[in-house]
């Protein structure tokens, strides 16, 4: 495959830029077009639900770089355009779709969007959170001191949940699962979880589903699948996100749940990578395909997908790391490392709930496939070294406890 000239990325936000420094930092001096939906530089996402929401932070801070260290990337950055088509025959994007932006290497670093339900009336007073107008959108309604309502008990409505209580707010927690982030973190941890928030004031009802928004031009209650009424002001749905794919569909790309990539981040077309929240890989570190929504991932697969970009086939080295996340409420920082299952055996090794730190590692068929912690950032980075070391969760248990 000839030297590219030109990498077009399409995604301006934590992938997309990790990948332009690390083109840069790897001595690629041709050209760069980024592509991003939003008018605004780079920024981080993380913020939005806890600095944001509860009037910490002003947008400024959660900018990914100096505004004036930008020239040293020397990008044309295509701000406030969506990407509507791909011609992989040609190698063209469809901006807008009207202008056409050819490339001879393309990362796609588009993200993900929220998922709404199904339903949804267009009343004032309903929201996602994905985007810094999402958030302060939020913000400015926060300031009235509605009733609030969160759909969704993963990590951005809990974020929002304790957000809104560190607001003085009222706030219920939906969540359709019998505990919060059960799937992620299983049935103990997440029984935990649930109690933390009731003990700080969130009326968390889980096992229920939402049938509708009801009000006349603004909500003003919402109803759940057993007609219960829940008075409310503001309602928030984080139910998960949806990988930002469908403008591929007749590009010839395999999608599926995402962009699906091998080990090292190309997809079904040469010369063309993905990275971020859209991109489906398989992980040989855990020998499984796996999406991963999470920050460090973007910036970390950001910046393989675009090294991978100027490496041929058989230079191209696996994308193999070990997922980490992190997730502060309240007082409390979460942190998990690993591939987990809900299912999944449980060792608490450190600590414990009650004291309020605590560390607890995971296991599956005798290998240690994931660390959980509170309040106990170092002890979870050292495992997640050895999880990456690969051994098993006896050793794991008899270093850590």
């Amino acid at each position: 495959m000839p030297t590219p000239g030109h990498i077009a990325v399409v995604g301006a936000s934590l992938a997309g830029l990790r990948a332009v420094e690390t083109l840069r930092r790897r001595g690629f001096d041709g050209r760069i077009s980024v592509v991003g939906a939003e008018s605004a530089l780079p920024y981080d996402r993380p913020p939005l639900s806890k600095e944001i929401l509860q009037g910490k932070w002003e947008p400024e801070r959660t900018r990914l770089r100096d505004p004036a260290s930008y020239d040293e990337l020397e990008v044309d950055w295509r701000l406030g355009v969506r990407a509507t088509g791909l011609d992989t025959a040609t190698r063209e994007l469809e901006l807008d779709g009207r202008e056409r932006l050819g490339f001879d290497r393309l990362l796609i670093a588009t993200g993900a969007s929220p998922r709404r339900l199904p339903g949804t009336p267009e009343l004032d007073g309903i929201h996602t959170l994905r985007t810094l107008d999402d958030a302060l959108a939020i913000r400015a309604a926060l300031e009235r001191g509605p009733r609030v309502v969160v759909v969704g008990a993963g990590f951005i409505g809990a974020e929002v949940a304790a957000s809104c209580r560190e607001r003085g707010l009222d706030v219920t927690m939906l969540e359709a699962l019998p505990v919060p982030l059960g799937r992620a973190i299983g049935a103990k941890l997440g029984r935990w979880l649930a109690d933390a928030h009731r003990d700080r004031g969130v009326d968390l009802r889980c096992g229920v589903g939402v049938a509708g928004f009801e009000g006349a031009r603004r909500l003003e209650r919402v109803r759940l699948d057993d007609d219960t009424l829940i008075e409310a002001d503001l309602a928030v749905v984080g139910i998960g996100v949806a990988p930002e794919t469908d403008w591929l569909r007749s590009s010839g790309i395999e999608l599926r749940d995402g962009i699906v990539c091998d080990a090292t981040c190309a997809t079904s077309v040469p010369g063309i990578a993905a990275a971020g929240d859209v991109a489906r890989w398989h992980n040989p570190l855990f020998s499984t395909e796996m999406r991963v929504e999470h920050w460090t991932n973007a910036a970390e697969q950001g910046a393989a997908a675009g090294l991978r970009l100027l490496c041929e086939d058989h230079e191209a080295a696996p994308f193999a790391p070990v997922p980490f996340f992190w997730s502060d409420q309240y007082e409390l920082k979460l942190q998990m490392v690993g591939h987990v299952s809900g299912e999944d055996e449980l060792r608490i090794v450190q600590g414990s709930p009650a004291e309020g730190r605590f560390l607890a590692l995971y296991g599956r068929e005798g290998r240690f496939t994931g660390a959980f912690g509170l309040n106990r950032a170092r002890q979870v980075m050292q495992q997640r070294v050895r999880i990456a070391e690969g051994i098993s969760f006896d050793e794991a248990i008899a270093q850590a406890s």
